[in-house]
């Protein structure tokens, strides 16, 4: 809890030097998003995150890590090779103005799904989800925690995962590698369906 509380506070500071995009702009450069992304950022396949609605912060800082190569993805990389620091934050902008889809939970996972989101694991020392994402999913935009209500439940799976195993490395004071490390891996099937159909 101590490293949530101090991610906080580090997130919180950094907002002072936010650049602050514009969605038009960011709407004219967003076509080459949209073969993954769709045009509006809620992406049709599981395997590639909604944009729509995730944060205008979160999503710049998320475009910087590709770009420069902290969080891990040739495509991104690639995708983002040509762009400067005015047109990330554009398209940033943009994509957090769309509003996300919703999906559905799967019955059989919502009970535990729930669970974990609302209260955590107290055994475990794994926190709620609502914390720094929100009761309904809609995340904290200014302290650059995501939203995640509707986002695909796969690919908030493999996010946590890639935590979990610590392949994922661009999280403020670690605090998302630990709190994924003290899940099980049926904690993080059931949020991740609970995720999916939040709103």
């Amino acid at each position: 809890m101590k490293k949530l509380a101090i991610s906080l506070m580090l997130s919180l500071g950094l907002v002072v030097g936010a650049q602050a995009g514009d969605a038009a702009s960011g709407q004219k450069i967003s076509g080459a998003c949209a073969a993954c992304h769709s045009k509006d950022g809620n992406s049709a396949a599981p395997s590639f995150p909604k944009l729509a609605g995730l944060g205008e912060k979160y999503l710049l800082k998320q475009l910087k890590d590709f770009k420069s190569g902290t969080r891990s993805n040739a495509i991104m990389a690639g995708q983002l090779a040509a762009l400067n620091d005015t047109q990330m934050a554009d398209l940033a902008a943009y994509f957090a103005s769309q509003t996300r889809t919703v999906g559905y939970a799967a019955k059989d996972k919502v009970a535990l799904g729930e669970k974990i989101f609302r209260a955590g694991n107290r055994a475990t020392g794994v926190p709620a989800c609502l914390a720094c994402h929100g009761a309904k999913g809609e995340g904290m935009s200014a302290a650059g925690f995501p939203a995640l209500g509707g986002q695909h439940g796969a690919y908030v799976k493999a996010q946590l995962v890639a935590f979990q195993e610590d392949k994922r490395n661009n999280d403020a004071s670690k605090v998302m590698r630990d709190i994924a490390g003290r899940m099980s891996n049926k904690e993080i099937d059931a949020v991740s369906s609970y995720i999916q159909g939040l709103h």
